[in-house]
């Protein structure tokens, strides 16, 4: 993971985000962008901030519906602390570090295509907060995701400043935000803003850009990882492989799906389990089949995970492409440009409206939460012997009755899958008016943004059952089945699960188990040792 990342706000990724936000990566501005910052400014002062200058937005007048009214030069200091302490409005729970974090590192790269006109010392001292672990206490909630994440920021841009009832992490503890400053060795600890300043560090998206690009990141992991509990359900189920055939997905032509249907080729290479000599094995609980008959297809949950996960993944792809697009984006307003005669002219438009952000999070939520019900169908399917081929009824030992096996782990994951359909309704379609109908059209980003990250959230729990039922179904039938070897993958799998995993034949406690599944879900364990074998996956 890099070390430091060089910000010039043309090419930050999302693994960069990543890398600041949770690897502890520093940051700084390159060169040229450094320059430009000052260029624009040295313009600014020498050509705007004057009493005879025309009303320029933020610059000499009020801002928001109060856009008329003028502010004087002598009170424009003034007017930059008024802006923060009337906007750091936010409620509710304070944002994760990693968060804010790549909060601070968005708005950072956003000041490097020049655009936004404050001081090169106001992009320096964020810089600071961030680079020596000083990380503002932001609550999540009250940015409708129109005119950017104003109150969010401006609780940023509080401890910025170093107004003294302002509070900030550092080194893990809570504290008022001049002691932050501080400790971390950072003066003045009372910092002056000047004109646009405080416009330019409140007035854009960087809350939202932050938190969708980590949910691309865990996203994009946790749609790899289904890959692989899919693969081990279908293992346990003795799935047939014809499904799978790459000659099936090219005709559909559609990437994500061909991506996934060769992950599953890879982690099942050299099956036994998935024979037809396996098949042949009739297990004692197959009612349905006295006799054996060749398998001709599975049901949907199986047969067609490729073509569901594949469509997720074409949809988070998407999200990626508009995500990263907005991690290098100037999204303040008003933004100013140089025109062909060489002057600064400054344009207010829309660019701190979130749409493409809400958008994006909303077709990722519906994705993960779609990944997650195609899970529990498998998982359930596993549970039912006549839906499993005779696997034992809710996988319970023997003697059945007296032992009541998986059925009430299995809904639970039923009521985490209906629990995040009921997320998925899109914030984007929701707007409600504000601030006197100056924003009378919204994103609702933001929560778009915090509901996608509450599926997030849900699915290793999902994912994690699955894994559970899908080895607890292969240990319950290694009398009959067991000297089928599984695939490269799913053997890899399986025996990270069984390591971590108590199982009996009989009942045993519950947490026991699930705590183990869900947590090798939800640190991707079992994905980075599939992955350490068979490469990673597509």
């Amino acid at each position: 993971m890099k070390q430091e990342v060089r910000l010039d706000g043309q090419s930050l990724t999302i693994q960069d985000i990543v890398a600041i936000a949770r690897g502890g990566a520093k940051v700084a501005l390159a060169s040229g962008a450094r320059e430009e910052i000052r260029r624009v400014r040295r313009y600014i002062d020498e050509h705007w901030l004057r009493e005879d200058a025309p009303p320029t937005y933020g610059f000499n007048t009020g801002v928001g519906k109060l856009k008329d009214y003028t502010i004087s030069q002598a009170d424009n200091d003034r007017f930059q602390l008024n802006i923060v302490l009337s906007h750091c409005s936010g409620v509710g729970d304070p944002a994760p570090e990693d968060v804010v974090r790549a909060m601070m590192a968005v708005r950072i790269n956003a000041f490097c295509l020049g655009a936004s006109g404050l001081r090169i010392e106001v992009v320096d001292r964020l810089i600071e907060l961030l680079n020596r672990g000083v990380h503002p206490v932001v609550p999540l909630q009250g940015s409708v995701g129109a005119s950017g994440d104003l109150a969010p920021l401006a609780h940023m841009v509080s401890v910025l400043i170093g107004y003294p009832a302002a509070e900030a992490w550092f080194d893990g503890v809570r504290m008022p935000a001049p002691a932050a400053l501080a400790k971390a060795g950072i003066k003045p600890v009372e910092f002056a803003l000047k004109a646009k300043d405080c416009l330019a560090l409140i007035n854009g998206n960087s809350l939202c850009a932050a938190m969708a690009a980590l949910a691309i990141h865990d996203g994009e992991r946790l749609m790899r990882q289904a890959d692989v509990a899919g693969a081990l359900s279908l293992e346990a189920v003795r799935g047939e492989q014809a499904a799978f055939d790459a000659r099936i997905h090219a005709a559909r032509r559609q990437p994500g799906q061909i991506a996934v249907a060769e992950n599953v080729r890879r982690l099942v290479r050299n099956t036994a389990r998935m024979t037809e000599a396996a098949r042949a094995v009739r297990l004692p609980d197959d009612v349905l089949h006295p006799q054996y008959a060749p398998r001709v297809q599975d049901q949907y949950s199986f047969r067609c995970l490729p073509q569901v996960h594949g469509a997720c993944r074409d949809n988070l792809l998407h999200a990626k492409t508009v995500v990263e697009r907005e991690l290098n984006a100037a999204t303040d307003n008003p933004l100013v440009f140089w025109n062909d005669a060489g002057k600064l002219e400054f344009l207010s438009g829309g660019n701190f409206h979130c749409e493409p952000i809400a958008f994006a999070m909303d077709i990722l939520a519906m994705s993960l939460a779609e990944i997650g019900n195609i899970s529990e169908r498998r998982l359930f399917a596993l549970c039912d012997s006549t839906l499993s081929y005779g696997l034992p009824p809710n996988l319970c030992g023997q003697p059945a009755g007296l032992n009541c096996g998986y059925a009430v782990i299995s809904c639970s994951a039923a009521a985490v899958a209906s629990e995040n359909k009921t997320l998925c309704f899109p914030a984007s379609v929701d707007t409600i008016p504000t601030k006197s109908n100056q924003e009378d059209h919204v994103s609702m980003a933001t929560w778009a943004c915090r509901r996608t990250r509450q599926i997030i959230d849900n699915l290793p729990k999902i994912l994690g059952i699955e894994y559970l039922i899908a080895a607890r179904a292969l240990f319950v039938t290694e009398a009959q089945l067991g000297g089928f070897a599984l695939g490269e993958g799913t053997g890899v799998a399986l025996r990270v699960l069984r390591e971590a995993i108590p199982f009996q034949m009989d009942d045993g406690y519950m947490p026991a188990q699930t705590g183990p599944a869900i947590g090798l879900a939800r640190s991707g364990a079992v994905l980075d040792a599939v992955e350490q074998a068979v490469g990673l996956l597509g």
